[in-house]
C-alpha cells in the first residue's frame, strides 16, 4: 500500500518530490564603475546611495568652460575656411573662363585648382577638429548608461579630476530591477541543469521566477569537497541588495 501511495504522489507532485532548495547570495547583475572621462573641477553632482536612475539621467557635470572655449574658436575659423573656400571656388570659376578663351595658361589653372583643394581640405580638418573638441565638451556630463540604483558615490562638488591612465572610480552603479542569485552545486547536480531553464528564487519574504544564466565550469574549493557557481537571474520591482541570503528551487 505505502509503494502505491509513493508512485502516486510522484505522478501527481513530481515538482513536490523532485524539487531541491539551494542557499544562495544575491548579487548584482550588472555593476559598473562610473568614472570621469576627461579631466576638470567637478561642478555638481546630481545622485546619491540608493537613488533608482533613468538611463541618460545626468549623474555629474563638470566645469566645461576651457573646453568650451575651444569648440567657440574652432566654429570661428569653421566660418572663415568656409568663407575662403567659396572665394576659392569663385576664382577657380574664373580662371576656367579666362582658361576657355585662352587668357590664361595652364598652370594659371592647375594653381586655382590647388588653392581650392587646399581650401576645402582645411575646413574638413576644422570640422573633424569641432566633433573632437564638441566630444570632449559633451564628455563633461555624464550620465547613467542604463536604468540603475547608486550603490557608492565617492565623489563631491569642487573635486579636481585627472583622466589618465588609472581614471578615479567617482560613482558605482548597479542596474535596478534585475539581480543574479549565485550558488555552489556539486558536479553531480550542476551537470542536470541547462542555461535558460526556469527555477524560482525565494528572497525577502517574496518569490520571483528566474532563469540560468551561467553553468560554472572552473571549481571552487568548499570546506572539504569542491563545487561549480550557478548563476540565476531574475527580476522585480523591490529594492534589493547585494549579499543577501536566498533560496533557489531547482527541478
Amino acid at each position: 500500500m505505502k509503494n502505491w501511495i509513493f508512485i502516486a504522489c510522484a505522478v501527481l507532485f513530481p515538482r513536490i518530490l523532485w524539487a531541491a532548495d539551494e542557499q544562495a547570495i544575491l548579487q548584482w547583475s550588472h555593476r559598473v564603475e562610473i568614472s570621469a572621462p576627461v579631466s576638470g573641477v567637478v561642478r555638481a553632482v546630481n545622485v546619491n546611495v540608493g537613488e533608482q536612475l533613468k538611463k541618460g539621467q545626468v549623474l555629474l557635470t563638470l566645469d566645461g568652460a576651457i573646453y568650451q572655449a575651444r569648440v567657440t574658436e574652432t566654429q570661428a575659423s569653421i566660418t572663415r575656411l568656409a568663407a575662403e573656400a567659396d572665394e576659392a571656388k569663385r576664382d577657380l570659376v574664373r580662371v576656367q573662363e579666362l582658361y576657355a578663351r585662352t587668357v590664361v595658361a595652364t598652370a594659371d589653372l592647375d594653381q586655382a585648382r590647388l588653392r581650392l583643394t587646399r581650401a576645402e581640405s582645411m575646413l574638413a580638418e576644422a570640422h573633424a577638429i569641432l566633433r573632437q573638441h564638441q566630444k570632449v565638451l559633451d564628455d563633461t556630463i555624464v550620465r547613467a548608461p542604463y536604468d540603475a540604483v547608486v550603490v557608492m558615490r565617492q565623489v563631491e562638488p569642487g573635486m579636481t579630476i585627472a583622466a589618465g591612465l588609472q581614471p578615479q572610480i567617482l560613482l558605482v552603479l548597479a542596474k535596478s530591477g534585475e539581480m543574479l542569485a549565485r550558488l555552489p552545486l556539486t558536479a553531480d547536480k550542476i551537470d542536470s541543469l541547462k542555461i535558460g531553464q526556469a527555477v524560482t528564487v525565494a528572497t525577502g519574504g517574496h518569490s520571483y521566477a528566474g532563469k540560468i544564466q551561467t553553468l560554472g565550469l572552473e571549481p571552487v574549493k568548499l570546506k572539504d569537497e569542491s563545487a561549480y557557481m550557478l548563476d540565476v537571474i531574475f527580476s522585480g520591482k523591490e529594492q534589493f541588495r547585494a549579499g543577501a541570503a536566498a533560496v533557489v528551487r531547482l527541478p
